[in-house]
């Protein structure tokens, strides 16, 4: 007979509560069977409030974390990084006093199961199981922290000798709040909305409505729960050095949904199951929903499983840990969005949605503890499995790498490292599938390693028969090579005498340098690099003159060394200020992994000289991003990010709605990111018309192209839909939902090409770049290169799913358009260049548009004069 840790007696109530103001005491959420030591201190007695009364902050939930920490042997609280604004992320370690004790040598065994050459020789019998119960990655989801931290009284404060008999055979990581920015931006909306006189509970009140951006996002508005893989952010690197370090068997990971739900837990949607998750991980999932029904049957609430959500992108936090050996589960609460809101259900009200989720915490540790030896039996397996699935594999390796750009490649191999891939240096020139890498600039990764299936998901191809379903809750691909634009290979022969140096830890970022010393007369460098536009925006930063050739030209370095350089090479003068200018440059080179070239003429030895009107003038780009109700919140975030953090280039964010009063003239380029644009008026399009007719650059994307042709600010069109209606003909009214979903585009990648010799195409050295496509703007492509430089060919899938009907569009489409207006240039761009901050290989295209939009030419007749800079 299994023995139930968590209640014998837990009292039901619905969502209708009778005290009026909502609040509850503790014995409203805890099970009422448990003596709780009075030594332990209540999260009332350190808040000053009721559990619930209040929305919790960050900083309440650290200083009662810490006093809990302090007060129990049976909690460990770490620190073990800080956000963007400084806020640390918590982990607690939860377990008996004699594990505690011992932890380190714990941990170091646990790891062995992930380690095929040891873990045979492990005794399960004894061995803990590892559970990490995770919360409010998005930061207006708040059920979640707040049973994190009733679960963490429970566990501490608890005088029960079966709780000790199972702290003693578990080891629980607790991250109450995974995005502690967000957490604080929407405690302190709810609270500051929140009526002390009366309970309003009408969803029109403005506490269940926040204002853009909202607060489900961390500082730089990005959704953190999609960023497991792609790791771009603090929160997901830091957090991923600590998942690591235990590979836990099981993430409970606890989320909010419409406040018009129920309540969901996983198996999701069966049939979008990523197929490289073996079966045994939906079948043990499956078990613990037993667990979690019976708990929430004994509280009287409603719940599903089944349907919407699923287990197919491997960058969020509940799929993530079945690419590594655990078992991952979804929790998505019905959202009060504030303390109590009316619902179809009754008033949802913020304590019951609290209760909901420590209900299935409960359960989670409950069936965790029951099903214990199978848990860590089905983690040594999986990578035990991991390297008999690589040998009988034909792929034994992929080679990758990108010879102009070193920073690029030492992105992805970070991104690979972070995930505990092993990535050798290549040791030997390689010639495979009609590309050549180099030893001194690629890199292997053999297949042969415990890493194998999140290998597979971070390199392989997705078309046609991999998707059981057309439907998607999110992306259909994410094919890392492809979005860091990085040639690529599959090795189907041995590789041993391929691998060079193993990488070891985090790999080291390149260092550039200054080649040939102080200059006399300019220095040059090629626009290659991930970070030449850095470099770039340093130099004019400083009031240097930089140009850009439009030719590739051949000049006498400073060294004695003739050397060719392609067309987006930057020439800085060196100005009157030699060391200066030196001093600069080298720093510059050092932190951007941008070799520069020193020069004492500007006389070229093959091309255009120095000063001849194929090197056009930069100018310092000031920038203006629209963001506000009416703008995409995420990408706006994307935009902010890439050139604040990435670049550390200075863009003002101007919300629509204060836009009539900001002064554009200050301004060189106008981003308008995704978004409807509906709170621009009549006057703010005139303006921005007059704007770019005296010389500015408008970058509209995706959705913002679509106001652009609306309101005449481009001369771009789209293509028209082709409706077949006979799809749909006697399809069961049943099945046209389903139909219908699958004629969206959930996002997928496509093959575009490119006008080597156009400015937005500067430091790009292959005709072909992958893109990112989640939408259904389809443009018209004409025959000026000028003008539709880039566009889809014939048959542009790469990798994801696109239904027939969206395919024919995508086919033979312009990616961008360039549209003269007066002495300025509107460009549109219908696919996201910088998706979810990890598609390094549209970076150049997007940073090119604002750099050299301006210098772009839409009619031809005249050459070129240095009066047109």
């Amino acid at each position: 007979m299994k023995k139930q840790f968590f209640y014998s007696v837990w009292l039901a109530g619905g969502l209708w509560l009778a005290d009026k103001s909502y609040a509850q005491e503790l014995s409203y959420y805890l099970p009422d069977s448990i003596k709780y030591n009075a030594a332990i201190p209540t999260p009332e007695v350190v808040m000053g409030h009721k559990f619930g009364q209040w929305h919790m902050s960050h900083d309440k939930m650290v200083y009662y974390l810490r006093a809990l920490a302090a007060a129990s042997n049976r909690v460990k609280l770490e620190e073990f990084g800080y956000t963007y604004e400084g806020r640390p992320q918590l982990l607690l370690i939860i377990t008996s006093p004699k594990n505690q004790a011992n932890l380190e040598n714990l941990r170091r065994e646990h790891l062995k199961l992930t380690d095929p050459t040891q873990s045979n020789s492990l005794s399960l019998e004894n061995m803990p199981v590892v559970v990490w119960l995770a919360a409010t990655i998005h930061g207006n989801e708040q059920s979640g922290v707040g049973a994190m931290v009733l679960t963490a009284y429970h566990l501490a404060a608890a005088q029960n000798i079966r709780i000790e008999e199972m702290l003693d055979k578990m080891i629980i990581l607790m991250e109450p709040c995974q995005n502690p920015d967000g957490m604080n931006r929407f405690s302190t909306w709810v609270n500051m909305h929140k009526s002390i006189g009366n309970t309003i509970t009408d969803p029109a009140a403005r506490e269940f409505n926040e204002v853009w951006p909202s607060a489900r996002t961390n500082h730089y508005w990005f959704d953190l729960n999609r960023d497991w893989l792609p790791a771009q952010h603090l929160e997901s690197r830091n957090r991923l050095v600590k998942y690591h370090q235990w590979k836990p068997n099981v993430v409970a990971d606890q989320h909010e949904m419409g406040t018009n739900a129920t309540y969901f837990f996983m198996p999701g949607e069966p049939i979008r199951t990523n197929p490289i998750t073996p079966p045994i991980n939906q079948e043990i999932t499956a078990r613990f929903a037993r667990y979690h029904a019976s708990f929430m049957n004994r509280i009287q609430s409603l719940y599903y499983t089944k349907e919407g959500f699923d287990d197919f992108y491997y960058g969020k936090g509940s799929t993530y840990p079945d690419g590594n050996g655990a078992i991952g589960i979804l929790f998505e609460q019905a959202s009060s969005r504030g303390h109590a809101q009316e619902s179809d259900n009754g008033v949802l009200t913020y304590p019951f949605t609290i209760r909901n989720q420590l209900a299935t915490c409960l359960s989670t540790l409950q069936a965790s503890y029951d099903l214990r030896v199978e848990l860590l039996r089905m983690q040594r397996d999986f990578f035990q499995s991991a390297i008999s699935e690589a040998a009988s594999s034909p792929i034994k390796g992929y080679a990758f790498g990108d010879a102009y750009d070193r920073v690029r490649t030492h992105h992805f191999v970070e991104l690979l490292r972070r995930h505990q891939i092993e990535v050798y240096q290549l040791k030997s020139r390689l010639q495979i599938g009609g590309q050549t890498f180099d030893p001194t600039t690629a890199y292997i990764v053999p297949t042969a390693q415990p890493q194998y299936r999140l290998i597979r998901a971070i390199f392989e191809k997705t078309t046609g028969n991999y998707y059981k379903d057309s439907l998607f809750y999110d992306v259909t691909t994410w094919t890392m090579p492809l979005a860091f634009g990085l040639s690529y290979a599959e090795i189907r022969t041995p590789i041993n005498t391929l691998l060079g140096n193993k990488i070891e830890g985090m790999p080291t970022m390149p260092k550039g340098e200054v080649i040939g010393g102080v200059s006399s007369y300019a220095y040059i460098f090629e626009y290659d690099e991930y970070y030449a536009p850095q470099a770039l925006y340093e130099v004019l930063s400083k009031n240097l003159i930089a140009r850009v050739a439009a030719q590739p030209f051949e000049i006498q370095t400073a060294e004695g060394t003739k050397r060719r350089f392609n067309t987006g090479a930057i020439v800085v003068m060196a100005g009157s200020n030699l060391q200066s200018t030196y001093d600069l440059m080298k720093n510059i080179a050092a932190q951007t992994g941008v070799n520069i070239y020193a020069v004492n003429t500007g006389l070229a030895e093959v091309g255009p000289d120095l000063g001849g009107r194929y090197f056009q003038k930069v100018r310092k780009p000031v920038i203006l991003l629209f963001g506000g109700q009416g703008t995409n919140s995420y990408d706006v975030g994307e935009i902010w990010y890439l050139l604040d953090s990435r670049f550390r280039i200075p863009v003002t964010i101007v919300d629509l709605r204060d836009a009539s009063k900001a002064n554009l003239d200050r301004y060189n380029v106008i981003i308008m990111a995704n978004g409807n644009y509906s709170e621009v008026g009549q006057s703010l399009q005139n303006r921005l018309k007059n704007w770019v007719q005296n010389g500015g650059t408008l970058l509209a994307i995706e959705e913002a192209v679509s106001w652009a042709v609306r309101n005449g600010l481009t001369e771009a069109a789209f293509k028209q839909e082709k409706r077949d209606s006979t799809q749909i003909t006697n399809l069961p009214y049943g099945q046209l939902d389903n139909w219908a979903g699958a004629q969206q585009m959930s996002g997928s990648i496509f093959e575009a090409r490119l006008d080597l010799t156009h400015p937005l195409a500067y430091g790009y050295r292959s005709p072909s770049i992958s893109l990112f496509k989640n939408n259904k703007l389809f443009l018209k492509k004409g025959n000026n290169a000028a003008v539709n430089p880039i566009y889809y060919g014939e048959n542009p899938l790469q990798s994801g799913y696109v239904s027939k009907q969206n395919y024919e569009q995508i086919k033979n489409s312009a990616v961008l358009h360039v549209s003269a207006q007066g002495r300025g240039r509107v460009i549109s761009m219908t696919d996201s260049p910088n998706f979810r901050a990890f598609w390094y290989g549209g970076t150049k295209l997007f940073m090119n548009a604002i750099f050299f939009g301006n210098l772009i030419r839409t009619s031809f007749g005249n050459p070129i004069t240095q009066e047109e800079d």
